[in-house]
């Protein structure tokens, strides 16, 4: 079970990163003529952030459980 624990850990880490880090996009607000003019908006994601929580916990679980003697 070393190995889907291994791959959780990872993805948890990545999900949490995600949605810590969250994404900048950029959206045009006017579009007239020559003029434009935009803004950017800073978003992040609450459920990249519970996911990698819950996977996170889960691969650490199964790294606990695998090891020998346990």
């Amino acid at each position: 079970m070393k190995g889907p624990g291994i791959a959780l850990v990872v993805l948890g880490i990545l999900a949490l990163f995600y949605g810590l880090v969250g994404f900048n996009r950029q959206t045009a607000v006017i579009d007239v003529g020559g003029i434009k003019a935009t803004a950017t908006e800073h978003k992040t994601s609450p459920i990249a952030t519970v996911v990698g929580i819950v996977a996170l916990v889960g691969g650490a679980a199964l790294l606990v459980r695998s090891k020998p003697g346990a």
